[in-house]
């Protein structure tokens, strides 16, 4: 499976869940690789300081540019690919969609990261002419632990007008251990806290299906 982590908004998390997911799946046995494809290199270092903690290994692979034919031959070698697209429109963001079987939008509930959704669903509408397999499904992350405030909910409202973008049940709060774990090379499943450990083995389950 080849799952993108993308979307047109920076600041969002994606490297973050990108590399959670990675860390989960190994977890479950899976061999995964993790492709960065955001010129930024976030996941690449974090990867490095995964390496230099000894934790358990991924694999990890940089490409920029075009990115299809790489993403396709990983996915002939490895059980699951995570392609990590930073957060613009970009090459690498749609020739990785042309190769994907998911792509994975973190989105905060905020204006700015809603206002790109137009943009975005007319790339994603480009992309399944010539990917019609492409499954698209958002992820509300960020989101605020207070549950008073009603951001989520604007969101989840404004999500449901747009039909080819699928609304995750899962949330990934706004928890200072994502952070946390990004500058130690862990996964949040690697850490100390159960409510994060909790949302990200969630999200996998949604994505990938939970473990028999």
């Amino acid at each position: 499976m080849i799952l993108l982590v993308g979307g047109e908004k920076g600041g969002a998390g994606k490297s973050t869940i990108g590399s959670n997911l990675a860390v989960v799946m190994a977890k479950r046995g899976i061999d995964v690789m993790l492709l960065d494809a955001d010129p930024q290199g976030t996941a690449s270092k974090w990867m490095a300081r995964r390496n230099d903690a000894s934790l358990q290994a991924i694999h990890c692979a940089q490409k920029t540019g075009e990115v299809y034919a790489t993403a396709k031959d990983l996915a002939k070698r490895y059980e699951l690919v995570i392609v990590d697209a930073g957060g613009r429109d970009s090459k690498e963001l749609r020739s990785a969609m042309v190769a994907a079987d998911m792509l994975l939008m973190p989105i905060q509930a905020s204006i700015a990261d809603l206002e790109t959704l137009d943009h975005m669903s007319e790339v994603i509408s480009m992309a399944k002419a010539m990917n019609t397999a492409l499954a698209v499904k958002a992820v509300i992350t960020r989101a605020p632990t207070n549950p008073i405030i009603t951001e989520v909910a604007d969101a989840r409202e404004l999500l449901a007008d747009y039909q080819e973008i699928e609304l995750a049940s899962s949330i990934v709060r706004d928890r200072k251990v994502y952070r946390d774990a990004l500058l130690e090379g862990r996964g949040v499943v690697e850490m100390d806290n159960g409510k994060a450990r909790a949302e990200i083995q969630l999200l996998a389950n949604e994505i990938f299906g939970e473990v028999e």
